[in-house]
């Protein structure tokens, strides 16, 4: 049986290089560096035809860890709920107060960069706290 070792998760978007650069600032992530013969991405961009400038970018953990993230244009909006969304870690090993402090902190963070604070979930005795957000396309992720 195959392990599988690496994999990445992709974004259907409107605005490649913008969401790539909010998740960039969310996570901690990284621009990979430009294909080989290139100066920069821009360059690289710039050398394909036009309906594909623009439609790509991505990002990766410098620890090189993480899932590398790419996002990719689509001509359709986002009609409803992600089926998959990510939980960005930031209350792991804290409860009660001290737990919804630390998801408050990072939502007004990420607020700053357009992303958008949907619900914040009170621990009910089974799962703690959530802070359910929206980045700056709409795309739901979870404060945990």
């Amino acid at each position: 049986m195959t392990s599988i070792k690496k994999f990445q998760v992709t974004f259907d978007c409107a605005e490649p290089e913008r969401v790539a650069r909010f998740w960039c600032e969310v996570l901690g992530y990284v621009l990979p560096p430009p294909p080989k013969g290139f100066d920069s991405w821009e360059d690289f961009d710039r050398s394909l035809p036009a309906e594909r400038q623009g439609s790509a970018f991505a990002c990766v953990d410098p620890s090189g860890v993480g899932p590398r993230l790419f996002f990719q244009r689509v001509p359709e909006g986002k009609a409803v709920k992600n089926r998959v969304h990510l939980d960005v870690r930031v209350g792991t090993g804290l409860v009660g107060e001290e737990r919804v402090a630390a998801l408050e902190s990072e939502c007004a963070r990420l607020t700053a960069l357009g992303a958008r604070r949907v619900q914040l979930l009170r621990a009910d005795g089974f799962d703690e706290s959530c802070l359910v957000m929206q980045d700056i396309e709409g795309n739901e992720f979870c404060l945990d």
